[in-house]
């Protein structure tokens, strides 16, 4: 893939000459609604030309990956190959240039079967899928969600499901809730064990933890709550992860960061998920959501105290649109990378990138006169978010959340990653 950014007067024509591509593979891979209209700033992928391998008589994948230097796996994911051993002479296959080797985790907060489409729409792309979440109870209980749809779509695109479990929901930050399970082993023994029978019971592969707004004081607590997890877990065989608020110093002050020890979660667990978004809050003032310049500061000193191969980046995949001005508390708009580009060529507004952020952003005024600011992310963006995870020598990359339409995320992720399958 390349990355084209739209200038004063450019036409979908014009473009796919400078590219020798046709419209159509541009329209295609962008998912543009009308290829007539264009707005300045746009960043478009550009689907480029592979070296391809035509097979000869006698000729296995194993012999053509060898010969490229890649894998039989690279080779049957960019062809789609449903058979790796029904191999035709004559036939042409993509043979694509090696690619770092990552995990791939996405959050799905949409249960049933919606969120199980959403699995199966992303799912080539994935290593883990997580549906989230499943509520602790002060009894050591769980509140289920209804994951049976998600489980079995993530088995059929071999993505290994992980049970996630939290202490918040939108009514209650959930302190007190994390103080009384965090202070009781009796009621941690509870949960580990209905935790395991889930596990069991559903299918899924590992843990996720994601105690948020815990007590300063329960810091050591917490530490010794995910070190019973897994001595519980692991002889199981199941991994135990961990979400963690993004710090960018161990003496970070704040109710989401302090008890959330970056050396003891990255000796204790198997990996963790840094939740890197959401500086562009829906109740705060508008700013990108996921600035890399922020982000760089987390991973600095995330890798200075946890093992590289240990983390997830995380990489939120929606959009806000503030109204100006900010007033404190009113609440933006979420909505969908894709949904951003259409508001930019609906009305008219040409898209600014923030070099620092690296993030797009538009300004726009609606039908009643009211003002707009827009922050998303785009080709450029996620371009960016995946070079920052090669020069940090990252485990993974992790989304939330699906459910937000973003082809080019998607097209630019496979383009420079090879995606480790579990199962």
């Amino acid at each position: 893939m390349q990355i084209h950014v739209v200038q004063q007067g450019e036409t979908l024509w014009a473009i796919s000459r400078q590219y020798g591509v046709t419209v159509t593979q541009i329209v295609t891979a962008n998912e543009l609604e009308n290829a007539n209209r264009l707005v300045v700033g746009l960043a478009l992928v550009i689907p480029t030309p592979h070296r391809t391998h035509t097979v000869r008589p006698g000729e296995t994948l194993w012999m053509i990956a060898e010969r490229y230097g890649i894998t039989v796996q690279a080779i049957i994911r960019a062809n789609r190959i449903a058979d790796p051993a029904r191999i035709s002479p004559g036939t042409v296959l993509i043979i694509p240039f090696p690619k770092p080797v990552i995990d791939v985790n996405a959050y799905t907060i949409t249960p049933g079967e919606e969120g199980a489409r959403q699995i199966r729409e992303v799912g080539r792309y994935l290593t883990y899928s997580s549906p989230f979440p499943y509520i602790m109870r002060e009894d050591g209980g769980l509140n289920a969600i209804n994951d049976t749809p998600i489980i079995q779509a993530s088995f059929s695109e071999r993505v290994a499901p992980i049970l996630c479990i939290s202490n918040f929901t939108p009514r209650d930050p959930g302190s007190r809730l994390a103080h009384t399970i965090l202070s009781s082993t009796e009621i941690q023994d509870r949960l580990l064990t209905n935790i395991i029978n889930i596990i069991k019971t559903k299918g899924y592969r590992g843990l996720n933890v994601d105690f948020e707004n815990v007590y300063p004081q329960d810091r050591e607590l917490y530490n010794q709550f995910l070190e019973r997890a897994v001595e519980r877990l692991h002889p199981a065989g199941y991994f135990v992860s961990t979400a963690l608020a993004p710090k960018t110093s161990g003496e970070q002050k704040g109710l989401l960061y302090e008890a959330h020890d970056y050396p003891a979660h990255g000796r204790i667990v198997d990996f963790v998920v840094l939740m890197t978004y959401e500086w562009g809050y829906r109740l705060g003032p508008p700013q990108a959501i996921s600035p890399l310049n922020q982000i760089r500061r987390v991973l600095d000193y995330a890798v200075s105290v946890i093992p590289r191969n240990k983390i997830f980046m995380g990489f939120q995949i929606y959009a806000r649109d503030w109204l100006l001005p900010h007033v404190q508390g009113q609440q933006a708009e979420t909505f969908s990378p894709q949904e951003a580009v259409l508001r930019a060529i609906r009305y008219g507004a040409a898209i600014q990138y923030d070099p620092v952020a690296q993030s797009p952003f538009f300004r726009y005024t609606d039908a009643q006169g009211r003002n707009h600011e827009v922050w998303f992310e785009d080709a450029r963006s996620a371009q960016a978010k995946f070079d920052t995870a090669k020069d940090y020598g990252l485990r993974g990359i992790s989304y939330w959340v699906l459910g937000y339409r973003y082809p080019q995320n998607w097209l630019l992720l496979e383009d420079n990653f090879s995606i480790r399958k579990l199962i």
